[in-house]
């Protein structure tokens, strides 16, 4: 039985300080690795040129800033012009360690799952070695994600640490990935689309001197927003465009009878108020019973919702291994 051909892709930028140690760390059962330096102003590139000896790493320069999502683009598209059956993302930043990448592409090796994700919430240690603010700040994005891209069944679905299948990769829309840090957000998004099985795989971050080069402020600015659109977006090509279930008449019915409710309610509230006269009991009922329907309607979509995760793995069965 052959051994799966690995290739791993580095988005290098501002991690002079630990990408050479991330190299030197990375096992003998990767055959391809590729540095992609963004532009980087530290010279990252260079250094990894001068530093290291290793034959199977390779540099490609980019001539401007594309951000972590363009370097991956890039890496992805020079791993799929080799014979690398599975494409690892490790960053460049000493957080991810290398000797978990067998564990990392374990699942996919199986054909249990077509891409895999590092879960660092796995375990009480992994929280409590996490750093408070990345903690709630992961919290929120976990949330959002599972909404947008209907993985509901991921822990960690932020993490960055992933292996793909070179099947799916193929088969998704690179060129419409998004290029900066929503990347990872953005991939779930299209590998939902393309019904892939995604799986968590445990394991540890490490945290030490480096600084993320994510902004904060313009996390809470775009992220909701880019989540949203991409939420519409699976619900019309999911429940309208593709396919049609129960679950496509429950959305809509379940929010139309709610903002009913909602609204005539209100509006007779404020009469009341008005007025000085009690709402009758009918008036009451008008607006109870469709927020109640309406609510257990969108509960049965939500149901629905978290079990349609996909299960069967997409990529061909044909495997060299």
């Amino acid at each position: 039985m052959s051994k799966p051909v690995i290739a791993v892709v580095v988005p290098s930028y501002k991690v002079i300080s630990h990408v050479v140690e991330t190299l030197s760390e990375i096992g003998k059962e990767v055959s391809y690795i590729f540095v992609v330096d963004d532009a980087c102003p530290e010279g990252s590139g260079k250094l990894v040129q001068e530093k290291v000896s290793d034959s199977r790493v390779k540099v490609i320069f980019h001539e401007e800033n594309l951000g972590v999502g363009g370097a991956m683009i890039t890496g992805y598209k020079a791993a799929l012009e080799t014979d690398a059956n599975i494409i690892v993302k490790l960053d460049g930043d000493g957080q991810m360690d290398p000797a978990l990448i067998n564990e990392l592409i374990a699942p996919i090796v199986n054909g249990r799952a077509d891409y895999t994700k590092g879960d660092r919430l796995d375990t009480l240690t992994g929280l409590s070695q996490m750093p408070s603010i990345r903690l709630f700040g992961n919290a929120g994005l976990s949330l959002l994600t599972k909404i947008s891209t209907g993985y509901w069944n991921m822990t960690d679905p932020t993490n960055g640490y992933t292996a793909i299948h070179r099947d799916v990769l193929k088969a998704l829309p690179l060129g419409m990935l998004s290029k900066r840090f929503f990347f990872e957000s953005d991939m779930l998004f299209r590998l939902s689309l393309y019904r892939a099985v995604v799986w968590d795989v445990p394991m540890q971050a490490r945290y030490g001197t480096e600084k993320s080069n994510l902004s904060i402020i313009k996390t809470l600015w775009e992220f909701p927003w880019k989540h949203f659109k991409n939420f519409h977006k699976r619900l019309f090509y999911n429940y309208y465009l593709r396919d049609v279930s129960a679950a496509s008449i429950e959305l809509p019915l379940g929010f139309a009878l709610w903002w009913f409710g909602l609204i005539f309610g209100i509006a007779s509230y404020n009469q009341s108020m008005a007025t000085g006269v009690a709402a009758t009991t009918g008036t009451v009922m008008i607006s109870v019973v469709p927020l109640i329907l309406g609510f257990q309607l969108l509960l049965a979509f939500v149901s629905h919702d978290v079990s349609a995760v996909p299960t069967r793995p997409r990529h061909k069965g044909e495997l060299p291994w």
